[in-house]
């Protein structure tokens, strides 16, 4: 797959490309990234962008030294800048755009999750171009993604997009960091993202983005594993969007998986949030390595954390071993009283009167490390 024959497109902007000198928002890079924007949906192609830099955009309406200050200062900044940020898009282009701001607590609650997702589709289906960010000014740790890297893979599961084009400050993934070794080589190909992989990510050379070479790999095998190609190219280079418009690789691709994994499984393994966890007893849990299984009451250990009936756990060994994730039937107020109640002589008729507490059909496997 490459941009030549693809149908929908999520493209990932960082804050160096919008702001490069934090003093608003500038055209210097964004103009080719609009232009290539048009070309693709000239050759019939739909376009998603995930843009991020609206703390950049907004932090020279402040007093210089607050800059790196206060949380609430960048809340406030992000709120003004986004504002700049749309604007500076909607000028370039012809056709209208739409502003969609998102939290990981809207991506992780599945109903909200499928309605982000028929937003998307709608605005594509009427020709409007999606600008999707992370809702900077409201967020919080709990509720934030951190970094629009993993949003934008997120975003492009949620799209069904085919392609993900991730735009850097490097021409892509090298053995080492480049900025440091003058020998570093270009990775151009990767089929399977491993720990050497992860080894090569370096740290962020911008001062104005949040996201690094690591949450660029984190970013590809969350949307390879949902058969997307994904890109990492020099987003500052022109001759970065010529190449692609041909169909050339000018950076590192990494190929998506060649079974990719069901929606809901891929939602509930990348995007979902445990909210508490289930320890299972040893042998549900050598079961559940080899397929998945549905979870009984008796075979709980005993869980931990707050979690509802339809949250998604983790589902984990007493030694730690995370096997899966899973949407559970019954609240850890309810388990919890199983547990409690393990040595009364009715609780097995308990146990037994309930139904699983996990269905095999929600579980979804974790790959071994």
């Amino acid at each position: 797959m490459n941009i030549s024959n693809s149908r929908r497109i999520v493209i990932k902007i960082g804050s160096a490309l919008i702001a490069p000198d934090q003093d608003g928002c500038r055209a210097r890079y964004l103009l080719t990234i609009a232009q290539f924007i048009v070309r693709c949906r000239a050759m019939g192609k739909e376009v998603v962008l995930v843009s991020s830099g609206s703390v950049a955009a907004g932090s020279h309406l402040f007093p210089e030294d607050a800059k790196n200050s206060s949380v609430v200062l960048k809340k406030a900044m992000a709120a003004a800048g986004q504002t700049e940020m749309m604007a500076t898009w909607d000028r370039f282009f012809d056709f209208p755009s739409a502003q969609i701001l998102l939290t990981h607590g809207d991506l992780r609650d599945l109903e909200r999750y499928n309605s982000i997702r028929e937003t998307v589709f709608t605005l594509l289906e009427h020709g409007i171009l999606p600008i999707i960010n992370e809702n900077d000014a409201v967020t919080t740790d709990e509720l934030k993604v951190g970094d629009n890297d993993n949003l934008s893979a997120m975003v492009a599961a949620a799209a069904d997009a085919d392609v993900l084009l991730m735009c850097s400050d490097v021409d892509g993934l090298y053995d080492k960091n480049p900025n440091l070794h003058e020998d570093a080589s270009l990775i151009p190909q990767v089929s399977e993202i491993s720990e050497d992989i992860y080894a090569m990510a370096g740290c962020a050379t911008s001062q104005v983005g949040t996201g690094g070479m690591k949450t660029k790999i984190e970013a590809a095998e969350k949307a390879t594993s949902h058969g997307i190609s994904t890109y990492i190219v020099n987003g500052f280079k022109e001759s970065t969007f010529e190449k692609l418009l041909a169909g050339e690789n000018p950076g590192t691709v990494f190929l998506p998986y060649d079974e990719p994994m069901h929606a809901q499984q891929h939602w509930m393994t990348h995007t979902a949030s445990e909210q508490g966890e289930i320890i299972v007893e040893h042998g549900y849990a050598e079961d559940l390595k080899d397929h998945a299984e549905p979870l009984a009451a008796e075979n709980i250990s005993h869980v931990q954390g707050e979690f509802s009936v339809g949250d998604t756990v983790l589902v984990r060994t007493e030694k730690g071993e995370r096997l899966a994730k899973a949407t559970t039937n019954y609240s850890s107020c309810l388990l919890n009283f199983l547990a409690e109640q393990e040595q009364t002589s009715d609780n097995g008729h308990l146990q037994e009167s309930i139904g699983p507490v996990i269905s095999g059909q929600d579980i979804a496997m974790l790959e071994k490390s």
